[in-house]
């Protein structure tokens, strides 16, 4: 059930809609002009708007602005009677969701409230983290709850839906071709091609060939005309992951496809135009490259119209148990032992290691361990990992650091103690996604002990 909003001048009209939206289960809010309307929605918060476009003492286009002021993505469809088309595409302009000619066909208008509402239970729910997204399009489940992941969802839901270049930075291992099929398959082109290309493993003599293909006897051995992945993807997805590796002469030619639409194969003379939308990769720093003449500055900014950070495992730890598990779950079947279940000493080793590789070796471990486990248990012993060599030395050196040696020695131990908890508790909090009840259990304590020295400590 939805809260709806109808703001129409003529009675009748008004009576008909209302009863057709809460006949279907919708609660409805009336207005009679567009200054009440406005009122309305300065009060109450809604789910939808249905106005009238041409109304006395306010218009529906000042309903709109009221509507967009209130809450940016609240939803509004116009009504409109024969003659204000013109109108009511500059209503579409302003962010109206859609318009309705008058007289008003009931069943087209439930269908359009079911859109908009299912498109605003679909951003709510993040459906990017949930299986239900991965069982509909059939690729690997994009997994975490945490803080980060939850941004990432958000910001890959919104860009799909549009045209936009988009810059996907993060670290080797992170899954960035998954994010990349993600935005593929939320897309408008998602019964299009979804080409990847590797530009670090292709050589720099062939990656010009690879992308954009070449014409008959372009060169020794060219024999016939061959398509590129660009007219490949046509209409679809092209992701170049590792983007940052392309040899300069290849970035001006990418620079010409995203500002023209347009290639040229390799020994040809007349452009091809291509309908392709491209997602871009790296785990390099790009504005760095950009400073040191390694990366053009213009492909940079014509790429990193909507950059997305994908984040390290050690900046998601409360991701890592929910990823192993799944990993366990998935080796456990393809080896076809019985289900492997992680010991919570096995979770803790997991969520205290640093992961450079991040998921990818993430992912390996497990696998590794799925093959060393006896019975049904992964233990740490299966694991085999453990902190870096200097890792003890560099957190006490680090601990140390401007500390308070004058007094006496129970002087210093307080202090010594106070700041170890501090930075104990703190860092298990930020682990957790300060979901104190979980970092209680990590920490061994109850959740009143928690709170307590949360309080003493002054990290609220």
């Amino acid at each position: 059930m939805a809260e709806i909003l109808l703001v129409e001048d003529k009675d009748s009209l008004r009576q008909m809609l209302r009863l057709t939206l809460q006949n279907a289960g919708h609660s409805v809010d009336e207005a009679r002009d567009g200054a009440e309307a406005r009122r309305k929605l300065s009060e109450n918060r809604y789910n939808l708007v249905l106005t009238d476009l041409k109304m006395p003492r306010a218009d529906g286009l000042e309903v709109l602005r009221a509507a967009k002021s209130a809450d940016g993505d609240l939803a509004v469809i116009m009504l409109t009677a024969y003659g204000t088309i013109d109108e009511a595409v500059q209503a579409m302009k302003e962010g109206a969701y859609e318009f309705l000619q008058k007289p008003v066909d009931s069943r087209h208008l439930l269908l359009l409230v079911q859109r908009v509402l299912e498109e605003a239970r679909l951003r709510a729910e993040n459906i990017l983290l949930k299986d239900e997204y991965s069982r509909r399009y059939g690729f690997p489940r994009i997994i975490g709850e945490s803080t980060a992941m939850q941004k990432v969802g958000r910001e890959i839901q919104q860009v799909a839906a549009t045209p936009t270049t988009v810059l996907l930075l993060g670290e080797s291992g992170t899954g960035k071709e998954l994010f990349a099929l993600a935005v593929h398959h939320l897309s408008q082109r998602r019964n299009a091609p979804f080409i990847a290309i590797n530009c670090a493993a292709i050589p720099d003599t062939l990656i010009e060939n690879e992308l954009f293909g070449h014409e008959k006897g372009a060169y020794t051995g060219a024999d016939q005309r061959r398509a590129g992945k660009f007219e490949l993807a046509a209409r679809g997805t092209i992701f170049l992951d590792e983007i940052s590796e392309v040899a300069p002469a290849v970035q001006s030619k990418l620079l010409r496809v995203i500002e023209e639409r347009k290639i040229n194969r390799l020994g040809g003379s007349v452009d091809t135009e291509v309908d392709v939308r491209i997602i871009a990769a790296t785990n390099r720093d790009l504005k760095a490259a950009v400073a040191a003449k390694q990366f053009r500055e213009d492909l940079y900014f014509r790429l990193a119209v909507f950059p997305v950070h994908i984040p390290a495992l050690r900046e998601r730890r409360s991701d890592i148990r929910q990823l192993a598990e799944a990993f366990a779950a998935k080796y456990g079947r393809e080896m076809r032992r019985s289900p492997l279940k992680l010991t919570e000493e096995a979770v803790r080793a997991l969520e205290e290691y640093d992961w450079p590789g991040n998921v990818r070796e993430l992912e390996n471990c497990i696998e590794r361990a799925c093959i060393l486990a006896r019975g049904t248990e992964i233990t740490p012993f299966d694991l085999n990992i453990s902190p870096p060599s200097d890792y003890t030395l560099r957190e006490q050196t680090a601990l140390l650091d401007g500390f308070d040696l004058r007094g006496s020695l129970a002087e210093v131990s307080g202090r010594a103690q106070r700041l170890v908890e501090r930075r104990k508790i703190d860092a298990t909090l930020r682990e957790c996604d300060f979901n104190k009840s979980r970092a209680a259990q990590r920490l061994g304590v109850s959740y009143k002990t928690l709170l307590t020295r949360v309080k003493e400590l002054a990290l609220e």
